[in-house]
């Protein structure tokens, strides 16, 4: 089990749900993640063309080094799930995750993520916003949004007067990051600011947006 004073402002590498189970319950104050999609597992062609910028040499369909983001739904939802519940052992008792996703039609089927948020204490959806795209399939309108689900304990509270943003964030694609779906820097410096925590996980790291801003914000207090 970890010590939760020896593994702050560190990285950790590792199966997520495997190291979440080192940490100690409630040490953490807030988590910011957004989990691999599992876009390789699509019915559609959206993903089988990767000819420029960020996406160039199939950075997204080759997935990652380490993950191929295809696994069957079933198993996908049952990972998501376990991730979750880790998280929700993590956070103290004001403490939230706020969670982004996508939903995307499948066979013709929505995947709004029901299955995997169910049972959990979903307080309420944020849509982010982005300004613009790329979009490979001409089949589809280009997607321009992506939800955060903020799940939250009782007694989670927003820091003051941020409870006067809504809950439709426009923040642009973040174009000057190699990671094929980076977080924008300026959707975590929101959410960050929006709360009192001082202690953040991130169990899907990417290419460290969220640490970067915790540090920023911290070093600017």
């Amino acid at each position: 089990m970890y010590k939760i004073d020896e593994i702050k402002d560190s990285f950790i590498c590792g199966d997520a749900v495997n190291e979440m189970q080192n940490i100690p319950d409630k040490s953490i104050d807030l988590v910011i993640t957004s989990p691999p999609y599992n876009l390789k597992n699509s019915t559609g062609n959206g993903m089988k063309n990767g000819s420029c910028g960020k996406w160039a040499n199939a950075a997204l369909i080759k997935g990652y080094s380490t993950y191929d983001d295809n696994m069957p739904y079933d198993d996908y939802v049952r990972w998501q799930r376990e991730c979750l519940t880790e998280m929700m052992r993590l956070i103290n008792d004001e403490g939230a995750i706020f969670y982004n996703h996508k939903w995307r039609v499948q066979k013709g089927l929505l995947q709004d993520r029901r299955e995997i948020i169910e049972g959990f204490p979903v307080r309420q959806i944020i849509i982010w916003k982005r300004k613009g795209g790329i979009n490979f399939n001409p089949g589809y309108f280009l997607p321009t949004y992506e939800v955060i689900y903020l799940i939250a304990k009782p007694a989670f509270r927003l820091a003051p007067h941020a409870n006067s943003f809504g809950d439709v964030w426009e923040f642009p694609q973040e174009m000057n990051n190699k990671h094929p779906a980076p977080f924008p820097t300026a959707l975590i410096e929101r959410i960050i600011s929006s709360t009192n925590a001082k202690i953040i996980l991130d169990p899907f790291m990417g290419s460290g947006t969220t640490a970067i801003e915790q540090r920023d914000l911290i070093e600017t207090l």
